[in-house]
């Protein structure tokens, strides 16, 4: 089942079940000591796939004045051959260009998944970087991009 909440309407077992995963991929499978757990939580929209007790996929979508950005995205260890994370961008950035069609969205992706960001409409905007050790490349998707595939999908209907 997939899940679609702001911050506010989390709870706290909904919070201990996105923390838990966040910390066990960001901080012990990557082996980056820091501060997980931030401000940016307060504000964003939490979007995770659950099967009982498990979380299968996460991200987090974070509303900026002149732009979104695209968070915190995981699949567990365990999970990542059964197409969540290909499930979870399509339902982010349906709920991106839905919600803020006007705006672009931004990702700082790990360099190995440019392609995949790629496959969704993201672009490089930068050279690849450093954070935490780790490579990292900013990638966007123009909002011309959002109106054109919002075009694209009213056209079909009409047919």
């Amino acid at each position: 089942m997939w899940v679609i909440k702001p911050f506010e309407e989390l709870t706290a077992r909904d919070l201990h079940l996105i923390y838990k995963e966040r910390v066990a991929v960001f901080v012990v499978e990557q082996n980056c000591p820091y501060q997980e757990v931030d401000d940016t939580d307060l504000v964003s929209i939490h979007f995770w796939k659950q099967a009982e007790d498990r979380l299968l996929a996460y991200a987090r979508l974070i509303p900026e004045p002149d732009h979104v950005r695209i968070g915190r995205v995981l699949v567990p260890q365990g999970e990542r051959t059964h197409g969540y994370g290909q499930e979870l961008m399509q339902i982010v950035l349906e709920y991106a260009k839905t919600h803020f069609p006007e705006l672009p969205i931004h990702a700082q992706a790990q360099a190995y998944l440019q392609d995949f960001y790629a496959s969704f409409g993201f672009r490089p905007v930068s050279d690849i970087y450093l954070e935490d050790d780790i490579p990292h490349i900013d990638m966007i998707v123009d909002p011309q991009n959002n109106q054109t595939e919002k075009q694209n999908r009213q056209e079909e209907h009409r047919e």
